[in-house]
């Protein structure tokens, strides 16, 4: 089986002004210290080559697309993927993708150590709302600037290991890891940008929302006997506070490395993939111990439908 040094490498804040030009900078100088540090991947976050734009309300769509990507990689993004081939390690990077047919959506995508895209994924579970709102502390309108994610949860081989992708708030919803579980995931990477503070609930602390994030990858993690990074876009940008707490966990649901900064900072764990196959050959052996005829509620119905 694979043993592979992953490293996560979380960004600190982007301003809205900052160029892509100069967040791939940082994003190379991370890759470098990782490569030097033995890392075979580098997982980095969402929406990682810009600001996280849907705290603004924007009325323009010409002003919308300028935060999106038409083409992976770019002139922009070239360097890295060159660097990363050079230094022969695996990357995974989000970014807002605007499709050849005009279609928006919240992408991530995974590279092997030759800098070539071997997988891309479109984030399901969008958050937050499509009109502006009186009501919120500050807005996220991820229903504005994107669409659903029309892929579904897929799993790639890459470089010896089973590796899948999901996006930020796909990490609270138990279908996400249990889709990829299915297709004997071993490394699930997670970028977020998450909100210091509830929009919907300002009093609600820092220290529930690290701990709701950490709960959510953990749970994800030992339930299906796989590795998961999720990595952060965190810091203060332009007056919106992201929050860290970039975690990598292990199969039983350890965390084995974390952050502790909210700047741009890397976090390094060995993972023998090898670790995975025992839960995932007794207490979590979906052959043996999932029982379906009883779960087709779970994709029949949407939202709660009280029965008593």
């Amino acid at each position: 089986m694979t043993v592979m040094k992953i490293a996560g490498a979380q960004l600190g804040a982007i301003q809205k002004a900052d160029s892509r030009e100069k967040v791939v900078a940082r994003m190379i100088a991370l890759l470098e210290e990782a490569a030097s540090k033995g890392a075979e991947m580098v997982v980095y976050p969402e929406l990682a080559l810009t600001t996280f734009f849907p705290r603004w309300y924007m009325e323009d769509w010409n002003e919308v697309d300028t935060w999106f990507e038409r083409e992976m990689p770019n002139g922009a993004t070239l360097p890295l993927f060159e660097r990363a081939r050079d230094l022969h390690v695996a990357i995974t990077f989000g970014y807002a993708e605007l499709t050849p047919d005009g279609h928006h959506f919240n992408t991530s995508i995974l590279t092997n150590r030759k800098g070539e895209i071997v997988g891309k994924y479109r984030k399901i579970h969008l958050p937050g709302h499509s009109e502006y709102d009186t009501e919120r502390a500050f807005q996220h309108l991820e229903k504005r600037y994107f669409e659903p994610g029309d892929m579904g949860f897929n799993v790639w081989r890459n470089e010896g290991v089973v590796m899948g992708m999901a996006i930020c708030n796909d990490r609270r919803w138990p279908e996400t890891f249990r889709c990829l579980g299915l297709q004997g995931v071993e490394l699930v990477t997670i970028g977020y940008n998450t909100p210091s503070v509830n929009a919907q609930m300002s009093a609600e602390g820092l220290e529930k929302r690290l701990f709701h994030s950490e709960l959510s990858l953990q749970a994800g993690a030992y339930q299906n006997a796989t590795f998961v990074a999720g990595i952060a876009k965190a810091g203060v940008e332009d007056g919106h506070s992201l929050m860290g707490g970039s975690i990598i966990v292990d199969p039983d649901g350890f965390i084995l490395a974390r952050a502790t900064t909210e700047e741009d900072e890397l976090i390094l764990a060995e993972c023998d993939f090898s670790k995975c196959a025992f839960g995932k050959k007794t207490i979590f052996d979906f052959d043996r111990h999932r029982r379906i005829e009883h779960y087709g509620r779970i994709t029949s119905q949407t939202g709660v439908i009280l029965d008593v």
